[in-house]
């Protein structure tokens, strides 16, 4: 079951993933890549991360940019599959 992530926790995260801000009930950060194509090839890596661990980001794609947004609706907060998609997301861009 999801649930909310304590303060603590996210807290924890943040500390080791400094470029992932907290704003309000989201965590969101902002990947700039060469062109649209790195772009877009990134956001189509990263739906497919969405649908494995069936948690969908929201998104903005302008030309080389994405901007991405993670929180969970239904629980109206920051849970545990928005820490873990951020995790893969990273995980993903560094590799």
């Amino acid at each position: 079951m999801v649930s909310l992530i304590e303060k603590n926790q996210l807290d924890s995260f943040i500390e080791k993933n400094p470029s992932w801000i907290i704003d309000n009930k989201t965590i969101k950060k902002e990947f700039k890549f060469e062109n649209f194509i790195e772009a877009f090839g990134f956001m189509s890596k990263v739906a497919l991360l969405s649908e494995k661990i069936d948690h969908h980001p929201d998104w903005q794609n302008i030309y080389n940019k994405v901007k991405i947004n993670l929180t969970t609706h239904d629980k109206g907060g920051i849970t545990t599959n928005d820490i873990k998609l951020a995790e893969a997301i990273d995980k993903l861009i560094n590799s």
